[in-house]
């Protein structure tokens, strides 16, 4: 469901508090890092998936966007 959303739409949502699972494989990271940073104020609780393929740094920069409101899932 989320997935055919764009990035400007899941900020918004996640801005205003709504949490949401995102199959995260096609996005940037920098976009998921708009998204999690949209979380952070909102305290909206996101969790991403197909993750697995991604770099520890690019995770990190990721969870430090959403400050703890961010979680990853590895399929």
């Amino acid at each position: 469901m989320f997935e055919l959303r764009s990035v400007e739409e899941l900020m918004r949502i996640a801005s205003a508090g709504g949490g949401f699972r995102l199959d995260a494989h096609h996005r940037s990271t920098e976009d998921l890092m708009k998204i999690a940073y949209c979380s952070k104020a909102s305290g909206a609780r996101i969790t991403f998936t197909n993750m697995a393929h991604r770099q520890t740094n690019d995770l990190i920069r990721i969870a430090s966007s959403g400050a703890g409101n961010v979680s990853f899932e590895a399929g």
